[in-house]
């Protein structure tokens, strides 16, 4: 019997067994993959100041420090935002693979048990609490849980298993192609956005530094916008930009650009990061977000536990908190997001071109968005109170 079963090793999940753990409960964390942090499956771009306010900061994770972004429109319009106010969409380059360790580390040093290889293929409600069944190496057998933290990615089979409508239509999902490559020339001082229907319909290409030559060059796509794969989409701009270069590994996915959902919850069960649609549907990031859901997540699972209520009217506390944390922030976006999708490549120079020289302040989408409203008050008035 625990208190607490985490189903998946993300942010999301070690920080909510961390959480959970620290607040006094008996938890198990199961990761389905050989390898916590195993494949990478994001840009690793994340807030320097947001990402202190949870872990203490160690370089072994950090492949990058940027100061700045540059941002392209699809004539080559450029947007550059330096140092002093590059804001908090720039920051450190993570090296995933440890970083996710590092928080699953942290989980275990709080009391958390952790298991790999193992998925969580059946849930079973009884008498409160849940019957967890659990498949290693062909081995099934059965934990029994008072709460379940689902932090299983994008195709979130415990959200599908406690009936959580999780369902994405074409419109609320990125198709996802990234390459980590050698031998390619850029500024390792700043990451880069490319837009335009052309090369990127529905979404834009990145490239985010990871040492001297050495570069996570990525590209999302709207399914339903696109008149081929991303991985081609991305072959055309490599081919054309870094000839050169090395490709050193590929990772393809899904990332969910729906926006606030409903509710993330069920009797007995909460879900957090990918598996709540907790990622940006402009910037497609997830890292902060997921982190603040996996911390709510553990802080009311361990309510729930003291009050000896699991039900979804009660867990409903953490729905409260991630909302009204950043569940504005994706609702907005969302809509912004729609706005642009709506927009020619033509709409897209005449915006950047508009921008073009301006000192901005913080790089955030809100702050960029409302800079683009007051230049271009015609083309935007109609969202204008979404950001003022």
């Amino acid at each position: 019997m625990y208190d607490v079963v985490v189903v998946g090793a993300g942010p999301a999940g070690s920080m909510a067994a961390k959480t959970a753990a620290e607040n006094g409960l008996n938890v198990l964390m199961v990761e389905k993959r050989q390898e916590i942090g195993v494949p990478v499956r994001c840009a690793e771009g994340v807030s320097k100041a947001e990402l202190a306010n949870f872990v203490e900061i160690d370089k072994k994770w950090i492949a990058a420090e940027v100061v700045g972004a540059k941002i392209y429109a699809p004539n080559g319009a450029e947007i550059v935002l330096a140092e002093e106010h590059a804001g908090n969409e720039v920051g450190y380059i993570l090296e995933r693979k440890i970083f996710d360790r590092h928080l699953a580390r942290l989980a275990v040093k709080a009391g958390a048990d952790v298991i790999v290889k193992t998925a969580a293929i059946g849930l079973e409600r009884k008498d409160g609490t849940v019957k967890v069944k659990l498949k290693r190496m062909g081995e099934e057998w059965e934990v029994e849980a008072k709460i379940v933290v689902g932090a299983d990615g994008v195709e979130s089979r415990i959200g599908k298993l406690a009936g959580i409508d999780t369902t994405l239509k074409l419109s609320e999902i990125e198709s996802c192609t990234q390459y980590l490559m050698s031998n390619i020339d850029f500024d390792p001082d700043y990451t880069y956005f490319w837009m335009g229907n052309e090369i990127a319909p529905g979404g834009y290409i990145w490239l985010f530094p990871k040492g001297e030559r050495i570069a996570n060059v990525g590209i999302g796509v709207m399914p339903s916008k696109a008149k081929k794969e991303a991985k081609e989409y991305l072959d055309d701009f490599v081919d054309e930009r870094f000839k050169d270069g090395k490709i050193v590994e590929v990772v393809a996915g899904g990332v969910p650009v729906r926006g606030e959902i409903e509710t993330a919850v069920a009797d007995n069960v909460m879900l957090a990061g990918d598996a709540a649609h907790h990622a940006d549907p402009i910037t497609g990031g997830g890292i902060i977000n997921a982190l603040k859901a996996g911390k709510y997540a553990g802080i009311v699972a361990a309510e729930a536990v003291e009050k000896k209520n699991y039900s979804a009217e009660f867990l409903r506390k953490y729905d409260e908190l991630w909302k009204n944390d950043f569940g504005k922030t994706l609702r907005r976006n969302k809509i912004l997001q729609e706005k642009i999708l709506s927009m020619d490549d033509e709409t897209l120079n005449k915006l950047v071109g508009s921008l073009a020289g301006k000192n901005l302040g913080e790089m955030s989408v809100r702050n960029i968005t409302i800079h683009l409203i007051k230049a271009n008050p015609r083309l935007l008035w109609d969202i204008k109170d979404l950001f003022f």
